[in-house]
């Protein structure tokens, strides 16, 4: 089980990115995956999941309205779609798999991680 991240860059204030979620090892689609971020010195915060069963989503609360998480079974492949960036969404972004169908509070495998910054 293998996932990897990646997506990140520097950004503006205000503008966008699309991190990508790619697995390897496994079907992506039967799984409930998340999205992460974690700032050095600071701990892990949940940004959003999205489930296998019946595609439902979730967001942190700092996110909802300008992030969206998404899948493409075909190409094994969960995106996040972040927007209106800010300053304080500069983070190292992971996603995550713990092979459930749905949401929940233990995450087993990780990946690598992508820096996210966002600056003028």
């Amino acid at each position: 089980v293998q996932l990897q991240a990646s997506g990140g860059g520097l950004v503006q204030p205000g503008g966008s990115l699309r991190l990508s979620c790619a697995a390897s090892g496994f079907t992506l689609d039967y799984y409930a995956i998340g999205w992460f971020r974690q700032v050095p010195g600071k701990e892990r915060e949940g940004v959003s999941c999205i489930d296998s069963s019946n595609g439902s989503t979730y967001y942190a609360d700092s996110m909802k309205g300008r992030f969206t998480i998404s899948r493409d079974n075909a190409k094994n492949t969960v995106y996040l779609q972040m927007n209106s960036l800010k300053p304080e969404d500069t983070a190292i972004y992971y996603c995550a798999t713990d092979l459930a169908t749905v949401c929940g509070s233990r995450w087993t495998y990780w990946g690598q991680g992508t820096q996210v910054t966002v600056s003028s």
